[in-house]
Protein backbone atom coordinates (compact mmCIF):
# COMPACT_ATOMS: atom_id res chain seq x y z
CA UNK A 1 0.00 0.00 0.00
CA UNK A 2 1.21 3.45 -0.73
CA UNK A 3 0.35 7.17 0.32
CA UNK A 4 0.95 10.08 -1.92
CA UNK A 5 0.55 13.35 -1.38
CA UNK A 6 0.52 16.46 -3.10
CA UNK A 7 -0.09 20.12 -1.29
CA UNK A 8 -0.80 23.68 -3.17
CA UNK A 9 -0.79 27.03 -1.36
CA UNK A 10 -3.95 29.94 -0.87
CA UNK A 11 -4.06 33.29 0.03
CA UNK A 12 -7.51 34.01 1.73
CA UNK A 13 -9.68 36.31 4.07
CA UNK A 14 -12.23 35.14 6.45
CA UNK A 15 -13.94 36.76 9.54
CA UNK A 16 -15.56 34.23 12.37
CA UNK A 17 -17.91 36.01 14.60
CA UNK A 18 -19.31 34.26 17.57
CA UNK A 19 -16.11 32.44 19.16
CA UNK A 20 -14.33 33.02 22.32
CA UNK A 21 -11.38 33.69 20.09
CA UNK A 22 -12.16 37.80 20.64
CA UNK A 23 -12.68 40.62 17.87
CA UNK A 24 -9.58 40.40 16.04
CA UNK A 25 -11.38 37.15 14.81
CA UNK A 26 -14.86 38.39 14.27
CA UNK A 27 -13.23 41.05 11.81
CA UNK A 28 -12.14 40.60 8.56
CA UNK A 29 -8.67 39.17 8.83
CA UNK A 30 -6.15 37.16 6.12
CA UNK A 31 -4.03 33.61 6.41
CA UNK A 32 -1.66 32.30 4.04
CA UNK A 33 -3.16 28.04 3.88
CA UNK A 34 -1.46 24.98 2.62
CA UNK A 35 -3.31 22.51 1.82
CA UNK A 36 -2.81 18.90 1.60
CA UNK A 37 -4.33 15.72 0.00
CA UNK A 38 -3.46 12.47 0.12
CA UNK A 39 -4.23 9.32 -2.57
CA UNK A 40 -3.65 5.76 -1.15
CA UNK A 41 -3.43 2.88 -3.14
CA UNK A 42 -1.45 0.13 -5.36
CA UNK A 43 0.48 1.74 -8.20
CA UNK A 44 -1.17 0.24 -11.90
CA UNK A 45 1.31 -2.32 -13.26
CA UNK A 46 1.31 -0.34 -16.60
CA UNK A 47 2.56 2.94 -15.10
CA UNK A 48 3.89 2.18 -11.92
CA UNK A 49 1.97 4.89 -10.62
CA UNK A 50 -1.24 5.07 -8.39
CA UNK A 51 -3.43 7.66 -10.52
CA UNK A 52 -2.41 10.40 -13.69
CA UNK A 53 -1.19 12.91 -11.65
CA UNK A 54 -2.14 15.14 -14.21
CA UNK A 55 -5.65 14.21 -12.97
CA UNK A 56 -5.54 15.40 -9.55
CA UNK A 57 -3.38 18.54 -10.24
CA UNK A 58 -6.45 19.58 -12.46
CA UNK A 59 -9.09 18.96 -9.50
CA UNK A 60 -6.19 20.82 -6.63
CA UNK A 61 -5.90 23.45 -9.54
CA UNK A 62 -9.68 23.91 -10.00
CA UNK A 63 -9.90 24.47 -5.82
CA UNK A 64 -7.10 26.71 -5.62
CA UNK A 65 -8.71 28.37 -7.93
CA UNK A 66 -11.79 28.88 -6.23
CA UNK A 67 -10.22 29.14 -2.51
CA UNK A 68 -7.32 31.66 -3.70
CA UNK A 69 -7.23 35.37 -2.70
CA UNK A 70 -10.83 35.19 -1.91
CA UNK A 71 -13.44 36.27 0.98
CA UNK A 72 -14.08 32.59 2.41
CA UNK A 73 -17.44 33.63 3.98
CA UNK A 74 -18.62 34.74 0.22
CA UNK A 75 -18.62 30.72 -0.72
CA UNK A 76 -22.01 29.71 0.08
CA UNK A 77 -21.02 25.87 -0.41
CA UNK A 78 -18.13 26.48 2.24
CA UNK A 79 -20.22 27.55 4.98
CA UNK A 80 -18.56 29.06 7.85
CA UNK A 81 -15.27 29.37 7.04
CA UNK A 82 -13.53 27.37 9.28
CA UNK A 83 -10.88 24.80 8.92
CA UNK A 84 -13.03 22.07 9.60
CA UNK A 85 -15.41 22.91 6.56
CA UNK A 86 -12.38 23.87 4.86
CA UNK A 87 -11.09 20.55 4.98
CA UNK A 88 -14.39 18.78 3.73
CA UNK A 89 -15.12 21.52 0.78
CA UNK A 90 -11.49 20.36 -0.56
CA UNK A 91 -12.23 16.81 -0.32
CA UNK A 92 -15.97 16.98 -2.41
CA UNK A 93 -14.03 18.31 -4.89
CA UNK A 94 -11.00 16.16 -5.29
CA UNK A 95 -12.64 12.97 -4.09
CA UNK A 96 -13.32 12.22 -8.40
CA UNK A 97 -9.07 12.04 -9.06
CA UNK A 98 -8.29 8.92 -6.78
CA UNK A 99 -8.78 7.00 -3.83
CA UNK A 100 -8.67 10.12 -1.19
CA UNK A 101 -7.85 9.26 2.26
CA UNK A 102 -7.23 12.74 3.58
CA UNK A 103 -7.35 16.10 3.40
CA UNK A 104 -4.94 18.20 6.18
CA UNK A 105 -5.07 21.95 6.06
CA UNK A 106 -2.02 24.35 7.78
CA UNK A 107 -2.44 27.74 9.29
CA UNK A 108 0.99 27.75 9.83
CA UNK A 109 0.88 31.40 11.43
CA UNK A 110 -1.33 30.32 14.08
CA UNK A 111 0.09 27.05 14.37
CA UNK A 112 -3.38 25.16 13.62
CA UNK A 113 -4.12 22.30 11.24
CA UNK A 114 -7.22 19.91 10.36
CA UNK A 115 -7.48 16.54 8.86
CA UNK A 116 -10.84 15.69 7.28
CA UNK A 117 -10.78 11.80 6.43
CA UNK A 118 -14.16 11.29 4.62
CA UNK A 119 -17.52 10.69 5.63
CA UNK A 120 -17.86 7.92 7.88
CA UNK A 121 -20.05 5.10 6.81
Amino acid sequence: MWELTKSFHFEAAHALPGTTLGEASQEIHGHSFRAEVAIRGTPDPATGMLLDLGLLERALGDVRKTLDHKFLNNIEALGAPTLENITRFIWERVQHAGHVTRVSVYRDSCHESCTYFGPQT
